[in-house]
């Protein structure tokens, strides 16, 4: 929502439909990667009325609005305390809707204010998205009101409310409110209506949580009534909740929404703690100057990892000790793993002198004869069937799995077989890089990013 920071319920959206996103364009579909934020309603009256009160010369210097989240919490307050603000408010939802320039102004400035703190947490997440948020549907609606008029679909309801029943539901989608007003059911039925008929898709994913399931069950249902529905595909990703270990919603200890800055920034600095004690241990191969990157590298990847790698549909506890642990089904294991096969490429060509990218474009050919070499030969085989389970439901997990299989795989292939310096040094070089190739191609495809070092 806009003027409202994203907190710990917006992270499972962002890197779900992230991911999603890289395995369809992975196979060549062309996708668009459409970000359906909250930025028209009526709680924009009292911001505006909160704006005109507080930063008076805003039409000199844009305001210096840095906590998104106390600004809406301030509006609030005063809307539910002050009877003549709230009715300031009220009057200014009517002249938003009406277009009223300096209603639109500030508007605007608080949607550009939001954008930008979004984007600070999409660039720390490596997200790419384009917003159509719910005011570029505005217009749309009307024609789609008019449209299952048109087709007998509309029932007036108590209040002459404009509603449309389809089946197996126990309440309809109402179009417009008896006071003439549109909510979600009216937005949302006005975007499908432009994906299908403007964008021409194919194919429609939604990513909420899974609260929402029942409401996209309707609107696809309507779309197919009323004929917008051919043989495209319509989807729903619901999502479940990020708990805390109290097994409740991921909240502070104050019980306010955790940010999700905040929890980039707890995953980065405990990462950082981390690598400067295995520096200290001498058993790190990064500087203190590398420190910083590196430990957001990681600290930032292990949230997403925590998330992606069990089925989307179910809660789960977040955990910030779980989640950066070295040993298990972590991020940190993973990237730890890869580091690992990259340092025995690096050794062989300081050591013995032996490059691998030479052996690749000689086109030096890989000899199977270790159990383990079998065994990391067969999981490296597994990719494309992995790459087709998850285009049947496109859930990231299954590359998750495969990437932790793969691992184990390979841990077990360097304790097994001995590489630098044995006669099947060459062969058992070009297994170290082709799994850390194929590790990369899956943190690539979970928008997981990976070092060389660690």
């Amino acid at each position: 929502n806009i003027a409202k920071e994203m907190h710990v319920g917006h992270l499972r959206s962002t890197i779900i439909g992230e991911a999603v996103c890289r395995v369809l364009e992975f196979v060549g579909h062309d996708v668009k990667r459409v970000n359906h934020v909250g930025d028209w309603g009526t709680q924009f009256g009292m911001l505006i009325q909160y704006l005109r009160e507080e930063y008076p010369n805003f039409h000199e210097s844009q305001p210096n609005i840095t906590d998104l989240t106390q600004f809406y919490k301030s509006a609030k307050q005063r809307f539910d305390e002050s009877p003549e603000f709230k009715k300031k408010s009220q009057t200014n939802v009517v002249a938003l809707q009406g277009g009223d320039k300096e209603c639109m102004t500030i508007w605007k400035l608080l949607c550009d204010i939001s954008r930008g703190e979004f984007q600070k947490v999409y660039n720390r997440l490596d997200i790419t998205v384009e917003e159509c948020g719910e005011s570029f549907y505005n217009e749309k609606i009307p024609p789609v009101i008019e449209e299952f008029e048109k087709a007998g679909m509309i029932s007036i309801e108590e209040g002459g409310a404009k509603c449309v029943f389809v089946p197996d539901a126990t309440i309809p989608l109402m179009l417009q409110k008896s006071d003439g007003g549109f909510g979600y059911d009216s937005t949302d039925m006005a975007a499908l209506k432009y994906r299908l008929g403007n964008l021409k898709a194919k194919r429609i994913i939604v990513i909420t949580d899974f609260s929402q399931g029942d409401h996209f069950k309707m609107c696809n249902a309507a779309a197919k009534q009323i004929g917008w529905v051919t043989d495209q595909k319509l989807e729903h990703i619901g999502f479940g909740t990020v708990q805390g270990e109290d097994g409740k919603r991921f909240k502070t200890r104050s019980g306010d929404t955790v940010r999700l800055v905040d929890l980039l920034d707890e995953s980065m600095n405990r990462m950082e703690a981390s690598l400067r004690e295995r520096i200290a241990e001498n058993k790190a191969n990064i500087t203190l100057d590398q420190v910083h990157e590196v430990a957001e590298t990681i600290g930032y990847s292990a949230v997403k990892y925590f998330d992606l790698r069990r089925n989307p549909t179910s809660n789960y506890k977040f955990s910030y000790d779980q989640m950066l642990d070295t040993k298990g089904n972590t991020a940190v294991y993973l990237l730890y793993a890869h580091a690992r096969l990259e340092s025995i490429c690096s050794r062989a060509k300081d050591d013995h002198k032996v490059d691998v990218d030479e052996l690749l474009k000689k086109n030096v050919k890989a000899s199977i004869t270790h159990n383990s070499e079998r065994n990391l030969a067969l999981q490296l085989q597994c990719f494309a069937d992995i790459l087709e389970a998850t285009l049947d439901d496109l859930f990231p997990y299954h590359i998750c799995e495969y990437l932790y299989n793969l691992s184990i795989a390979a841990s077990d292939f360097v304790t097994q077989c001995k590489v630098l310096g044995s006669p099947e040094m060459e062969s058992r070089l070009l297994m170290c890089r082709a799994t850390a190739m194929a590790m990369r191609d899956c943190f690539d495809l979970l928008g997981i990013r990976y070092v060389m070092r660690i």
